[in-house]
């Protein structure tokens, strides 16, 4: 979707210049991926306006292959606004809302090894949940992550969102979001709502993250100490780490820290997509004792 946030200062009803960028669960994920240095695409419809193709390219500038996606020239691209402190979306009758099944033909899912869908694509419209059935309903070689993604403005039905997470390989999910869908206010009690998924990562905001795997005890890490410019994008941040760490195999640790890591990169900034942190204090920190870990403090 086209962002747009206040270009200066001041309540939203007085600010008068707005910087346009780019924002959007799955599309912010696919560059966090690029950029962590993996082959990553992205699959979408955008209209036929100048936000599509602004939108296209920035994806694009990432890194990421975007032949996936398709332009509907009778739809709108969706917009939406961040100011004081929120979020106002603009996307109803969009061009994404009009995806279905139709999507997924000739897309080379047999040759990739992970595919991320979010809660928010199936509530878009009949069509979208269509094609949410169709792709996590059928037989596949490659992994499959769902991030709830709660949105207050969308309808998103709680047995629905369960049905479609309980289908996936991974589940990534924040605390507040589970309290809020299922009434599950802890690591525990969500895996008692989801106990089919192979792994469940529990976004705990600034105090952490929980993996659940099954047959495995549940792993906490911390989470880093940053100033925070804007929270909105982080937890897409986190959970490209997350799935860039498990693709390469790492173990649990390193993959909920290297989620920690990218989510920082994230919150510095009021794009949902900031400058990476540099590299070597990376590397370091992922290998990085407890105390130390505990004591870093990102500015």
């Amino acid at each position: 979707m086209a962002l747009f946030v206040p270009a200066e200062s001041g309540p939203a009803a007085q600010v008068r210049t707005w910087h346009r960028t780019v924002g959007g669960a799955e599309s912010n994920v696919a560059c966090h991926l690029a950029g962590l240095g993996l082959r990553a695409a992205w699959v979408s419809v955008v209209g036929g306006d100048p936000f599509g193709s602004a939108i296209t390219d920035f994806v694009a500038r990432h890194g990421v292959d975007v032949s996936g996606v398709r332009v509907d020239p009778d739809r709108p691209t969706g917009v939406y606004f961040k100011s004081d402190g929120g979020v106002r979306y603009y996307r109803r009758g969009s061009a994404a809302a009009g995806m279905s099944p139709a999507l997924l033909a000739g897309l080379p899912l047999d040759t990739v090894r992970l595919v991320h869908t979010s809660g928010i694509t199936p509530v878009l419209s009949a069509s979208c949940l269509d094609l949410m059935r169709a792709l996590l309903g059928t037989p596949r070689r490659f992994l499959l992550s769902f991030d709830v993604n709660r949105r207050p403005a969308l309808d998103q039905d709680p047995v629905l969102l369960r049905d479609l997470a309980a289908l996936a390989d991974v589940v990534l999910v924040g605390a507040d979001e589970a309290a809020a869908v299922w009434g599950a206010h802890d690591p525990e009690a969500i895996r008692e709502v989801l106990p089919e998924p192979p792994a469940i990562v529990v976004k705990q905001a600034e105090h952490g993250a929980t993996l659940l795997e099954r047959g495995e005890p549940a792993i906490f890490q911390p989470a880093l100490r940053v100033d925070v410019v804007e929270p909105i994008g982080a937890g897409d941040a986190f959970a490209a780490g997350y799935l860039a760490a498990l693709l390469a195999g790492e173990p649990p640790v390193r993959r909920l820290r290297a989620g920690h890591l990218r989510a920082a990169s994230a919150l510095r900034t009021r794009d949902d997509i900031g400058p990476p942190l540099p590299a070597a204090l990376v590397e370091s920190l992922l290998d990085a004792g407890a105390a130390e870990w505990a004591v870093v403090y990102i500015t």
